[in-house]
């Protein structure tokens, strides 16, 4: 049995039909075709399939799609805007804190929850809010570094 699924994806109204049970992961993927959304462990533990519904970190292999209906959604797609990279997406190539990539867009997605409740954060901070994302080449510290950057750059910009 199809359900029907509403979400408010990077902003645009978005309406399909899931099956029952169906992950927001493939949902986003196959049904509504944002393909920026990676599946790694499909078991909830690696990170890679991190979303954002209603500006919380969620790992979308383990979320039900129904379950987010009438939510907003936002995945790395949604983070730049025309063609203005998001801060993390620029502090990331500058830092060469995506090797392989596969882990980049759940470690953006944490990141900028992270920026999102707290923009002036400690390492430690940026630590916590990473440590459910699996990094297999860069050893982390490109990517702490990324983060650190995103926010002080960020921060002068308020200022």
């Amino acid at each position: 049995m199809k359900t029907p699924i509403q979400l408010r994806l990077n902003g645009e109204d978005v309406a399909t039909f899931a099956d029952g049970g169906a992950n927001l992961l493939d949902v986003l993927r196959y049904s509504v075709g944002d393909l920026t959304v990676k599946g790694g462990c499909w078991q909830g533990t690696c990170g890679t399939c991190t979303v954002l519904v209603d500006g919380a970190p969620r790992l979308a292999c383990v979320t039900l799609a129904e379950s987010c209906s009438g939510n907003s959604v936002e995945t790395v797609a949604g983070l730049r805007r025309g063609a203005d990279l998001h801060p993390l997406q620029t502090a990331f190539m500058e830092h060469f804190a995506a090797q392989c990539g596969y882990c980049t867009p759940g470690m953006l997605m944490a990141a900028k929850a992270l920026l999102d409740r707290n923009p002036n954060p400690t390492r430690e901070d940026v630590v916590d809010a990473i440590c459910g994302n699996i990094c297999r080449c860069t050893g982390y510290e490109p990517i702490i570094a990324a983060i650190l950057d995103a926010a002080r750059k960020d921060a002068r910009r308020s200022a």
